[in-house]
Formats: structure tokens, C-alpha cells, sequence
């Protein structure tokens, strides 16, 4: 497994993480055993970084990460979680110190430690990044030491290049994918030039660029795929990447000739990510131990041809980028 510096923190991380959303929920049912034993295989092959968040399965995700690393012992990962999105109704004005702490300290209470590593802001409305008070708050917290670092998880472009703007901003959580490929227009070049560490979620846009679903695939009712297609419980662009199924589907289709013997779509799609000098750690997620290992395979393949990223370049910009580029 290949290794990549954070940011400025002078801390290495392994460029495939563990994203430990679809062992919390909503990506249907998930048993604590196979979820243990994915966290467990990623782990034994090279993962450093975890991330996950207060809200997976309501500290599900969190709780299940401290007993594996309780039970592995050793040497600890990185471990990012985030905070926010437990406000209902989610909006501004409920970033307060006060509720921002008390997020924290169940984070702390749920993943068994003392100090969290990073706590990044969960996809706040875009007006959070103009109240310089809520980043107040988080530099308050690092200095009383309920958490190490602080960053934030956007949804646009134009948000994370707001945050990186705060110096206590140390990283920015941020679709990127072969179907969302506006952050290498700009925000990855300025990430990387002001030392930000990014994390790079939903790399495989919900599945799709594992090249194994079809229009006939059906999701459970509790998976987002099912119920957030256009985004009735949170942003769209969660859940597919934003693009409308049946397009991204024929997309697929034209990505498979691209994808070298021996090598899975997944891998492949993976592999692209890291293509970009800009990206810190990808966080595929796993629901059993054999994607958990097929996921960090990719951290050691080799680089993409040219003519392989000007085919995924086109693809992007002639039937994706309509659909996706102007909205995130």
C-alpha cells in the first residue's frame, strides 16, 4: 500500500482509506460481523485511514470501529469522523459551539477515545463557510484537546475552496470520480499548493463504476440508492454521483474496453483517482472482507495509459459533464 502525506501535518496515510459509511446504514443490511471482518481485512492489508461519521447508523459506524481497533491493539489509523448533520432542522445557525462540542463529545464517547484525530464539518449549508465563528469554535477545540485537526466535507467545489481560506482548515472531504471531475479544474491544484489534505469520497459513484449493476438492479429500501435518488433526504449528489441512473449506466458500458485484463472495473476506477498528485486518500467502502482487500489492490497497480484518461476525459465531458459539472 502506497503512502501519501497529510497535508501539513507531516503524517503519512495510505492513499486507499476505509469509508465507513456502508457500515453504519443506508446502504442496506450490513451485519456487525461482516462489517468487523471488512474493517478487520482492510486493515491487514494496508489501510491507515478510516473515515466515518456521528451519523452512520447513529454511532453504529463509530462504535464498530472502536471495538475492532480495541481488539487489534497496536499501532492505531487515522481515524477522520464528522459532525453537523445530527441537527434537524440542518441548517447554520445550528453550528454553535455548544452543539458542535456536544457532537464531539459523543463521537468521543462512541469511538473510545480521548482525542479524535480530525473532525470535519459534515456538509454544512454553503452559508456555514462564511461564519468565521463556527471555525472559531472548532480552533477551540483543538486547543483544549478534544480533537487533533479539524476539516470539512463539502458537497461543492466552490465551498471547498472557501474553507481552505480558514487556516485551521487541515482537509477537505470531496466527491471525485471519474463521473465528477470538476475539483482537478481548480480545487485540487489549490488544495495541494496551500498543503490541505484531501479526501476524495463516493470514488466509485455508488457502485456504478464497479460495472456491476444493470437497469434491472434492484436496492433495499433502506439504501440511499433507493431512497435519495433525487435527493429526498440529502443532497443528490450523494447517491450515483448525481447522474441520472440510466445515463450513467450506457456510460459504464463504454468505460469496459478501457479497463485492462486482469484488472477490476472498481480497481480501475480507483487507480484514475489516484492519478492526481492533489488527492491525499480515497475511501472506497466495504461490506465483507473480499471487497475491502479488491479495493486496496488498486493502490498498486500501474499508472493509467494517456490514451486510457483522454477516453475518460471525453466521456466525462460529452455525456457526464451536461448532467453533473454545473450543480457541484
Amino acid at each position: 500500500m502506497n503512502q501519501r502525506p497529510f497535508g501539513n501535518l507531516g503524517q503519512l496515510v495510505s492513499e486507499i482509506g476505509f469509508g465507513a459509511w456502508a457500515i453504519g446504514g443506508s446502504w442496506g443490511d450490513v451485519s456487525e460481523s461482516d462489517a468487523k471482518a471488512a474493517l478487520h481485512a482492510a486493515l491487514d492489508s494496508g489501510t491507515t485511514f478510516i473515515d466515518t461519521a456521528d451519523v452512520y447508523g447513529d454511532g453504529r459506524s463509530e462504535r464498530i470501529i472502536a471495538a475492532v481497533l480495541k481488539e487489534r491493539g497496536g499501532p492505531k489509523p487515522f481515524v477522520a469522523t464528522k459532525a453537523g448533520r445530527r441537527l434537524d432542522p440542518h441548517v447554520a445557525q445550528g453550528y454553535t459551539a455548544a452543539n458542535l462540542n456536544a457532537f464531539v463529545d459523543r463521537s468521543l464517547t462512541n469511538l473510545d477515545t480521548d482525542c479524535l484525530d480530525l473532525v470535519q464539518l459534515h456538509c454544512p449549508p454553503t452559508e456555514v463557510y462564511y461564519r468565521p465563528e463556527v471555525f472559531e469554535a472548532m480552533d477551540a477545540m483543538v486547543t483544549a484537546g478534544k480533537i487533533r485537526h479539524y476539516g470539512v466535507s463539502v458537497e461543492k467545489v466552490e465551498e471547498g475552496l472557501k474553507a481552505i481560506e480558514y487556516p485551521g482548515v487541515k482537509s477537505v472531504q470531496v466527491i471525485y470520480n471519474v463521473f465528477r471531475q470538476r475539483p482537478a479544474d481548480l480545487f485540487l491544484r489549490e488544495a495541494r499548493a496551500r498543503g490541505i489534505a484531501v479526501i476524495v469520497r463516493v470514488p466509485l459513484a455508488s457502485g456504478l463504476l464497479t460495472g456491476k449493476m444493470t437497469a434491472n438492479t434492484a436496492f433495499a429500501a433502506d439504501d440511499h440508492r433507493h431512497f435519495n435518488r433525487e435527493g429526498q433526504a440529502f443532497d443528490k449528489g450523494e447517491t450515483f454521483a448525481g447522474v441520472p441512473f440510466d445515463i450513467a449506466l450506457k456510460a459504464v458500458d463504454e468505460i469496459r474496453p478501457l479497463v485492462p485484463q486482469g484488472v477490476t472495473m472498481a480497481q480501475f476506477a480507483l487507480r484514475w483517482i489516484l492519478m492526481n498528485e492533489g488527492v491525499t486518500t480515497v475511501i472506497p467502502g466495504a461490506k465483507n472482507p473480499e471487497q475491502a482487500k479488491a479495493n486496496n489492490v488498486a493502490s498498486d497497480l500501474p499508472p493509467l495509459t494517456d490514451a486510457a484518461m483522454a477516453a475518460l476525459r471525453t466521456l466525462y465531458l460529452e455525456k457526464i459533464a451536461p448532467y453533473v459539472h454545473h450543480q457541484w
